[in-house]
């Protein structure tokens, strides 16, 4: 991929590498039409053994530490659960949403050099 998608994945993960997830997740919603989510760092009851979760109910993307706010396999693995589960779409299997955020980090490390 390459053009103008490849660019903007890129400039997501490098908001999300450079600390700006919320502002990055606001971009990855407009550009998909959606409400962005809500973001947290701390992890809900009942999920405490994970690095992140997205809870459908809040529409909020949880972090278990700072550092996941950095992560951005993890804020894009997670904000792949909340579009599909605010579109309607919800094919929201673990192996969906891993490929939605290697293809942004793939999309980085091709404009990264």
């Amino acid at each position: 991929m390459s053009g103008a998608d490849g660019l903007f994945k890129a400039g997501i993960v490098h908001l999300i590498l450079t600390r700006d997830a919320e502002k990055a997740l606001a971009l990855l919603a407009e550009h998909y039409g959606v409400d962005a989510p809500g973001l947290t760092v701390g992890i809900p009851k009942g999920h405490v053994t994970v690095a992140g979760c997205y809870v459908l109910a809040k529409e909020t993307i949880y972090v278990a530490s700072s550092e996941g706010l950095t992560s951005p396999f993890l804020i894009l693995h997670e904000f792949y659960h909340h579009l599909r589960s605010v579109s309607g779409r919800h094919l929201g299997t673990e192996r969906y949403a891993n490929r939605f955020a290697r293809e942004f980090i793939e999309e980085y490390k091709k404009h990264a050099r």
